[in-house]
């Protein structure tokens, strides 16, 4: 399941730790996009594009340029800016101070006008930083998510496959548990896809019999992390003696995960079969792969050249 997300103005003034130049007004607008504008076209009076639906920054250079106006012009200017109620908040770097009109409009409006010590370029990185983490695509999974040699596996399967059996087997033998039974997933960028506990499972592992136990009050604190990059989907499901698995490796399966393709490899389960090895060699073959070794691969080549060179024998 995904969900729109969004923070208010409220939020970030106290996590950023800004100042609010009107305290009366609308402190609960939401924030529901991640880029930040720097209105220096809007003060110039083009407003085609204007992205109103963005943080407004007004760094030096578009404060200096609006003091450099006329009052009328900058009434003018300040009134159009100003105009888009959908407009979160507008934030004034450097501790500088916002000219009267500004304020005066924004208070008409009920626009946040926020401050800040931080100079432009850092706020705009902070903000840019904070509001990814806030507002990334979310999804929750139900798996178990390991670091597993620094690979993040995502292990998914039926309950009662041995989703949590295979995680605790893999804590045993020194590897480290992020998430159990519920898995948080956020898509923090184009290329990473990030996995983390809800905060009331964190370190916790159910195993059946056993109940709910806390890896890092058993193992220790290297037993366990608080997120992961998933790298690799290993799905566990019940043996089917008519399915025919996957004995070579050469075919690449990926499973879509929000808006990303993640590479995907299926495990079928049945007596006898060491899951947490199978989990271990997986990681490893991972890493092989990315360092540019494919063991299938060089398996078929070599069979094909052998095969090349007996038609070559049979044909003399």
């Amino acid at each position: 399941m995904t969900e729109e997300r969004g923070v208010t103005v409220r939020q970030l003034v106290k996590d950023l730790d800004l100042h609010v130049f009107n305290e009366d007004s609308d402190l609960d607008r939401m924030i529901q996009t991640l880029d930040i504008n720097r209105p220096g076209l809007a003060l110039a009076g083009y407003l085609r594009y204007h992205p109103a639906e963005r943080v407004q920054v007004l760094g030096r250079t578009e404060l200096s340029f609006l003091r450099g106006m006329n009052e009328r012009e900058q009434a003018l200017r300040v009134f159009a800016f100003c105009s888009y109620q959908q407009t979160p908040c507008i934030l004034i770097t450097r501790n500088d101070t916002p000219p009267s009109v500004l304020l005066r409009e924004a208070a008409a409006k009920r626009i946040p006008v926020l401050g800040t010590n931080m100079v432009t370029t850092r706020l705009t990185a902070t903000l840019s930083t904070y509001l990814e983490e806030r507002l990334a695509p979310e999804t929750l999974v139900h798996g178990v998510l390991v670091d597993v040699y620094g690979i993040g596996i995502l292990i998914t399967g039926a309950s009662g496959i041995g989703k949590s059996e295979t995680g605790l087997e893999l804590i045993k033998r020194g590897h480290r548990l992020v998430a159990d039974d519920a898995v948080v997933i956020r898509q923090i960028s184009d290329e990473s896809l990030i996995g983390s506990a809800p905060p009331l499972l964190q370190h916790l592992l159910e195993i059946r019999g056993l109940g709910v136990l806390n890896a890092m009050t058993l193992f220790g604190a290297g037993a366990v992390r608080t997120h992961k990059k998933i790298a690799l989907v290993i799905h566990l499901e019940a043996w089917r003696e008519n399915v025919a698995y996957d004995r070579l490796g050469i075919e690449q399966h990926t499973t879509k995960i929000l808006d990303l393709e993640v590479p995907h490899v299926t495990v079928p389960v049945r007596p006898g079969r060491n899951l947490a090895v199978i989990v271990e060699v997986a990681a490893m073959n991972f890493r092989l792969k990315g360092m540019g070794y494919d063991a299938a691969k060089a398996f078929t080549d070599e069979l094909e050249q052998a095969i090349a060179e007996q038609a070559d024998k049979d044909k003399q």
